[in-house]
């Protein structure tokens, strides 16, 4: 196929665009307001953050939808508040509608 291997320096991000934005996505948008305990503490919040980044998070770049795609709720016709459902332990929010009690 014609692959070739290509040898990136380390801490070099102009050599490696994809991985250095993706890491810096983590440290800005995770592990930068999170005090980590362990090995495993890191790893539960990284799970965490991962079922954020691709059920939750919207990207501009899928015209504002997530990667796994998720379905907009519509207005309830009526009476209807605005909740929050925390993700990664109240880090970030996801917004929905909820008909008024």
């Amino acid at each position: 196929m014609g692959i070739k291997e290509v040898v990136s320096a380390p801490q070099s991000p102009w050599q490696n665009p994809f991985v250095e934005r993706v890491i810096g996505s983590i440290r800005r948008e995770c592990t930068n307001n999170v005090i980590v305990l362990n090995q495993g503490h890191l790893k539960n919040i990284l799970c965490a953050y991962f079922q954020y980044y691709h059920n939750d998070r919207t990207h501009l770049s899928l015209g504002k939808n997530t990667p796994n795609g998720r379905p907009i709720q519509p207005r309830p016709v009526g009476k209807c508040k605005i909740i929050d459902l925390p993700r990664i332990g109240g880090l970030h929010h996801r917004y929905e509608w909820k008909k008024a009690a």
